[in-house]
């Protein structure tokens, strides 16, 4: 299989995050004008039935030079109680979430979303979190 370039790739994600082409339970986007593309925002929105209902987690997301080939740092600004977030600053785990832990360079910013929402809706889904609108310094 061909090796996509980096900026062709990031280019793919941005296109689809902007129109939001998945279920809409997440977005994410260019967090400003970086031509290499390495600074990113996202949203999750909290999962139906669970202590994350009604509430919007906002997240960055940095893609460094080897993405897609390594995985991105994810970090939440919205303060959650979740395992595989670093509770004193948001930092999401790469060895607690599955798919950082065992990253492969098919895997989008959208496969990161999607199973940190994942992990809301199942082992997530009863721990007390934080009070809303609360960030991380």
């Amino acid at each position: 299989m061909a090796k996509v370039p980096r900026n062709f790739r990031l280019l793919e994600e941005l296109e689809k995050g902007e129109k939001g082409l998945g279920d809409g339970t997440c977005s994410y986007g260019l967090a400003d004008d970086d031509m290499l593309m390495h600074n990113w925002h996202a949203t999750i929105l909290g999962v139906p039935n669970s202590t994350h209902e009604n509430r919007i987690y906002s997240l960055k997301i940095y893609c460094g030079k080897d993405y897609p080939s390594a995985p991105p740092e994810v970090q939440f600004v919205s303060r959650i109680n979740l395992p595989s977030v670093h509770a004193e600053n948001g930092r999401v785990d790469r060895q607690s979430l599955h798919c950082l832990a065992n990253w492969k360079p098919n895997y989008t910013l959208e496969t990161v979303l999607t199973e940190l929402r994942r992990e809301m809706g199942t082992v997530g889904r009863k721990l007390p979190q934080p009070l809303e609108n609360t960030t991380y310094n």
